[in-house]
């Protein structure tokens, strides 16, 4: 880690008092400037983020996390909300280092500054802001200063400061932290660099077919007859098989275990039984809930971070929801028969919330009934009988929009959630599996099908922009288009 503007210095406390001996010590002669560059902090970009080095471009001696120390991230949650303010610390630690200094940035999927940093208003100021380009991208980092590298006891050292998401989502945020354990002898040996990352999931209540916990969806199907899963990882492009659930079985896939992939899961109209596998390791569960008859539509209503097991009864216009951060189970009459269920994030909250797609409403066309958990009921007319609805959020505010589907003409009509003005557009083919999610984890879903026909996925990203990849065959069923009725 560079700990000056102009040449690579040893991190030093300098005080008035000794700043000749000091001077004098690091082979500087009367170079007042370039000792107070040094004092200054790390240049930018050594946090080792993509695109960026580490601090061992300076510090050469030992190689990158080879010592007993570390540095970490802490005070993060599972998930962010758009505007949410997130107090974090970094802490440098090694048990006979003598001064301590750090860096930080935090990224979006696509090497962008994510969110803003607010600083603890002391004096003196023991951190700073600096800023840096990595390929062509503007990235702002958080570092200590000359008054911040002296610990109160001895090992270690730590940071607090804020982190202000961005006001709308933006899919997932990684933050990356590089610290330096230092000898404080004055020349660049001795010291031990250490390097972080954290990865922080967008909040919300939409499930996103996650399968390697990179915020992305997977492309992925599901073959009924054999009851086997197949898809393909966004990290690696490595495809994965499984076999779990049986023909005649409903798939379910969500976060049920709050580890931020996707389980694998079905619901068995038979028994209404729910089997759920666990990304994690492999094993798998099962419980009762719900009846023949029922549709089932998990979501996380309690705003846990997890998946809460749910169906809504038709024949009752009612709602069943097993909720994961208590065991209690929550009970509503919303809709009729007829009805569809519609589960989204349309309130922003975090919860997911009871929603249903009606195709034949009162006045001739579609309706959409939200009871949304923070902002009331909601009642819209969107859409035509034959639609489908696709909700999810396009826009990236954070809210789901209502939005259809035309089998007929493959038009996808969009609701936006914040005027509730609507765009529309043709993408895919009668005869397709509409199936949108957030692709290229830019926090807005994607316009996706699959045809069946020619096997393929036709994908428009919002962000990474247009893709086709051949994958399932003629009978396969599309995970992400799970919940499209």
């Amino acid at each position: 880690m560079y700990f000056g503007k102009i040449n690579c210095l040893k991190l030093a406390v300098i005080t008035v008092a000794f700043l000749l001996g000091v001077i004098g010590f690091l082979g500087l002669g009367s170079s007042l400037d370039k000792v107070a560059a040094s004092a200054s902090g790390p240049l930018p970009s050594h946090t080792n983020a993509p695109g960026e080095t580490n601090c061992t471009q300076c510090h050469t001696q030992f190689p990158v996390n080879s010592g007993t120390g570390s540095v970490a991230i802490t005070g993060l949650p599972t998930r962010y909300a758009p505007g949410q303010q997130i107090d974090l610390t970094v802490t440098v630690s090694q048990s006979d280092a003598v001064i301590y200094g750090f860096q930080l940035t935090a990224i979006d999927a696509f090497g962008r500054q994510a969110g803003s940093f607010t600083l603890p208003d002391e004096f003196p100021p023991k951190m700073q802001t600096v800023t840096g380009t990595v390929d062509g991208n503007l990235r702002t980092y958080v570092e200590h200063t000359i008054d911040g590298v002296s610990p109160t006891q001895p090992g270690s050292l730590s940071w607090t400061f804020t982190w202000n998401a961005p006001n709308k989502n933006i899919g997932a945020v990684r933050f990356y932290a590089a610290g330096n354990a230092a000898n404080s002898d004055g020349g660049p040996n001795g010291d031990y660099i250490y390097t972080t990352s954290k990865f922080l999931s967008s909040r919300g209540a939409v499930e996103k077919f996650d399968f390697d916990g990179e915020d992305k969806a997977d492309i992925g199907i599901f073959r009924p007859a054999v009851g086997e899963w197949w898809y393909r990882r966004s990290s690696d492009g490595q495809v994965f098989a499984n076999q779990f659930g049986a023909n005649g079985d409903v798939i379910v896939p969500a976060d049920f275990t709050g580890d931020g992939k996707t389980d694998l899961a079905v619901w068995r109209p038979t028994t209404g039984q729910w089997f759920i596998q666990r990304s994690d390791d492999g094993s798998f569960y099962s419980f009762p809930f719900g009846s023949a008859g029922d549709i089932p539509c998990p979501g996380d209503f309690d705003g846990d971070g997890k998946a809460d097991a749910a169906v809504f009864r038709p024949s009752t216009s009612t709602w069943f929801i097993l909720r994961s951060s208590d065991g209690g189970v929550t009970f509503a009459q919303f809709g009729r028969a007829g009805d569809q269920p519609a589960i989204a994030d349309y309130d922003g909250d975090g919860k997911a919330d009871i929603g249903v797609f009606r195709p034949n409403g009162d006045s001739g066309g579609a309706e959409w009934w939200i009871s949304r958990s923070s902002a009331g009921v909601l009642a819209l007319q969107f859409g035509s009988p034959t639609d489908k609805a696709v909700v999810g959020d396009y826009t990236g505010d954070g809210k789901a929009d209502v939005a259809v589907w035309r089998p007929s003409t493959g038009f996808w009509y969009i609701l936006r959630s914040d005027d509730f003005s609507y765009y529309s557009f043709p993408f895919g083919l009668s005869g397709d599996q509409p199936a949108p999610a957030d692709y290229d984890g830019d926090g807005m879903m994607d316009p996706s099908v699959f045809r069946a026909s020619t096997r393929t996925w036709y994908t428009q990203q919002t962000t990474a922009g247009f893709f086709a990849v051949g994958f399932g065959i003629t009978t396969d069923q599309a995970v992400p288009g799970a919940y499209v009725r």
